[in-house]
């Protein structure tokens, strides 16, 4: 996996908990290791977290893929990369959600209805959860 100058490995951090909050409940808690925090924008790289394999028909997320990701304490979304285990790019994740808080060693995310996905050759963009969306009212 290549790695930009910003992102190379520096000073060990101190592991954070990604806690991802939908409809006021969390949704998921998973381990992930700091990367970057420069006070705005906070990066982390997290292994697949679900249980097996997640195969939406345009991407399976599987165990051993590798998402860094990208949180904003002032924007309302986060992007993650996602990786194979081999480091070859499946493309971008992007969640539709509250600004990022970090509080501790977890840092909290509201995820909202709607969600886009990129793949790693730009041919496929698509929203996601619209169903979600159009539910919420």
């Amino acid at each position: 996996m290549s790695v930009s100058s910003a992102d190379a490995a520096g000073p060990a951090q101190p592991p954070l908990t990604v806690v991802l909050v939908k409809g006021g409940r969390t949704k998921i808690r998973y381990p992930s290791a700091l990367v970057a925090d420069d006070g705005t924008r906070i990066a982390v790289r997290a292994l697949w977290a679900g249980a097996g394999v997640r195969d939406f028909g345009f991407v399976r997320f599987e165990p051993g893929d590798v998402f860094t990701e990208y949180y904003w304490r002032d924007r309302w979304y986060s992007v993650k990369e996602v990786r194979d285990g081999a480091g070859r790019l499946k493309g971008w994740y992007c969640d539709v959600t509250r600004p990022a808080v970090l509080s501790g060693t977890e840092l909290v995310v509201e995820d909202l209805d709607l969600d886009l996905w990129r793949s790693a050759d730009g041919t496929d963009v698509r929203r996601l959860d619209e169903d979600e969306f159009a539910a919420s009212g």
